[in-house]
């Protein structure tokens, strides 16, 4: 089973931005992370960070091209205003999982509102790391 973790702007920043709220470990750790679990549930993982929203798109539509199982993506910022990728991810039908590090329900009232939530199988939120590593479980089990 392939599957896509996508981060979006600001994630390249992890172990240097908010350390308060992201902690210190860095997108690389993350990476390392969800390998190390990914091979014990023989699960294949492809990385992709980008500060850019069309470059998240055509991301989610090659990931249609190449047969990608699913898709967990943490979009960032975009989470909260991007109907374009909202639209990639509806118009691939890959399943997708939408995960946070933080719980973006009881932060900022504008990180509330995730536009993406409704085209995605779920949401998880507020566990760092272990965010993706549900989704991972998640997508194990179909």
């Amino acid at each position: 089973m392939r599957i896509l973790v996508i981060n979006g702007p600001n994630m390249n920043l992890l172990g240097k931005r908010e350390p308060e709220i992201y902690g210190s470990e860095t997108l690389q750790d993350l990476e390392n992370y969800i390998i190390k679990e990914a091979e014990q549930l023989n699960l294949k993982v492809e990385f992709f960070q980008s500060n850019h929203e069309g470059e998240i798109i055509d991301r989610i539509h090659k990931a249609m091209e190449e047969k990608t199982d699913g898709i967990i993506i943490n979009a960032g910022a975009f989470t909260h205003y991007s109907y374009a990728i909202r639209d990639a991810i509806k118009a691939t039908g890959i399943k997708t999982i939408e995960v946070h590090m933080s719980n973006i329900h009881t932060r900022e009232e504008f990180r509330t509102k995730s536009v993406i939530a409704p085209v995605c199988a779920g949401q998880i939120t507020g566990f760092g790391f272990d965010s993706y590593i549900a989704a991972l479980y998640l997508m194990k089990r179909g």
